[in-house]
């Protein structure tokens, strides 16, 4: 009986490991996981994944730093600018799916993603009063608009009338969404449709960028959470070539379930007016979640043959890093990139004193749980530059601010060069006092002597 069970557990083990080195070879499990998930994970009412794409559970949070230019002066005089990172200066952002309608018996859903920002003083640095000395962006657009010889003195004129110059000094909160600015409520006059209300993400606050129809991954997983048309368009009209005006992959929050390590992740941003993509970094864990870091490479933004189309017009680049989005922001000399130049070529990073450029502070990632395609962290990390060139018929003016300061400067300036002279004038006022003196100690004193009898005389000692 012994000898029974003891054969018995030998072959039961043998045949254990047997079977499960053959479940672990095969990936039986992983792979009906994997088919229960794809199945699962589908845009339908009353399912978690509709509910997490609909409202994300996540917080998320839009942090804004600023550079504070601190020579104008010596800018506008060919040096290049020295600036000062401020921030952050934190906002909480909800954005809900709103406007929701499924189309095409359940395959797709259109909505309108809505976006609201809400300050965060005890995570900024700061007020949304604090002020910022920074590019002066509708001056700057403006100017090359009208590049016309007698446009442009015209408008140059008119600007020194207004005491606009190339730099202004607004509070984070007029930068970030919005200023009535003098100029272009002056030339709203002769172009109505003209907006004179400038801002970084101006109309951004509690609106939408557009309809979307994403796929609901019915028919494909892969397809889930996908775009398929925004704006009623399913590519884009700003760039070259059709590759490079494609609209690909999801709007970043959300991504098909079952990820592997070698595919690439496209990601859609109306932000940068085109579609993107990023690659396999590294395995994290968040919050005890196993995940996925997926980053762009830095050919996203190179200067390489594919990006070619990114280049409007055509062969005009700005270099790798960089993405001159001026063609889809109204003309304004917009170009993105990484902060502080990160992943860009050296000479921009050379160019403006105060860059430091690091992976860790600077880097796009996403962390995706591989299995769900739930996004379990992300850090969106852009640089919004504007191009500014030597322009002719354009005279340089300062602003208010360091109109002062130079007011300040000249009048210390006026003071040290009177110096000398003053001390010309103060040794001359000395000299004549010195001869004065010396004058009277050697001039002779006269007295008067009491008369002889019968005669008079005046007698000089």
């Amino acid at each position: 009986m012994k000898r029974c069970c003891t054969y018995t557990l030998g072959v039961v083990s043998i045949l254990l490991l047997v079977a499960g080195i053959s479940l672990v070879l095969s990936k039986v499990f992983p792979r009906f996981v994997h088919s229960m998930v794809e199945k699962e994970v589908v845009l339908k009412n009353d399912t978690d994944a509709f509910e997490a794409w609909e409202n994300p559970p996540a917080h998320i949070y839009m942090q804004f730093y600023f550079f504070n230019v601190t020579n104008p002066l010596e800018v506008l005089s060919g040096e290049r600018p020295a600036v000062v990172e401020v921030g952050p200066y934190t906002y909480r952002e909800y954005r809900p799916m709103e406007e929701v309608a499924f189309q095409e018996n359940g395959t797709k859903v259109a909505a309108v993603n809505t976006k609201t920002y809400i300050f965060q003083p005890e995570m900024s640095r700061g007020p949304e009063s604090d002020l910022i000395r920074t590019i002066n962006i509708p001056a700057v657009t403006v100017m090359k608009k009208f590049q016309n010889v007698f446009l442009a003195n015209l408008v140059s004129a008119y600007m020194r009338t207004l005491g606009v110059g190339l730099f202004t000094t607004r509070t984070v909160g007029e930068l970030l969404w919005g200023y009535q600015d003098d100029l272009l409520a002056s030339l709203q006059k002769f172009q109505p449709q003209l907006d004179d209300v400038f801002g970084l993400f101006y109309k951004s606050n509690a609106s939408n960028d557009g309809q979307y129809v994403f796929f609901t991954g019915e028919l494909n997983y892969r397809d889930f959470a996908r775009v398929d048309t925004w704006n009623g368009e399913s590519s884009l009209n700003w760039w070259s070539t059709a590759e490079c005006n494609m609209i690909n992959g999801t709007i970043g929050a959300s991504f098909h379930p079952v990820i592997t390590k070698d595919e690439m992740l496209y990601i859609f941003s109306s932000d940068m007016c085109r579609s993107l993509y990023a690659i396999y970094e590294e395995d994290v864990v968040v919050k005890g979640i196993p995940a996925y870091r997926f980053s762009p490479p830095s050919e996203v933004f190179g200067n390489t043959t594919a990006n070619a189309g990114f280049c409007v017009p055509l062969g005009n680049c700005p270099g790798s890093g960089l993405l001159d989005v001026s063609t889809c922001k109204q003309g304004a000399p917009i170009v993105l990139s990484s902060p502080h130049f990160y992943q860009a070529e050296e000479k921009f990073v050379e160019a403006v004193f105060g860059m430091k450029p690091n992976k860790e502070q600077h880097q796009t990632t996403i962390d995706v749980n591989p299995l769900t395609g739930v996004v379990l962290r992300a850090a969106k990390r852009l640089q919004v530059n504007v191009h500014v060139e030597k322009l002719p018929h354009y005279s340089a003016l300062v602003d208010d601010d360091a109109a002062q300061k130079l007011q300040g400067v000249v009048r210390v300036q006026e003071v040290v060069v009177q110096v000398p002279f003053m001390l010309i004038g103060l040794g001359f006022l000395l000299g004549l006092v010195f001869v004065f003196l010396m004058c009277r100690q050697k001039l002779p004193s006269v007295r008067r002597v009491r008369p002889s009898v019968g005669r008079g005389c005046w007698l000089n000692s």
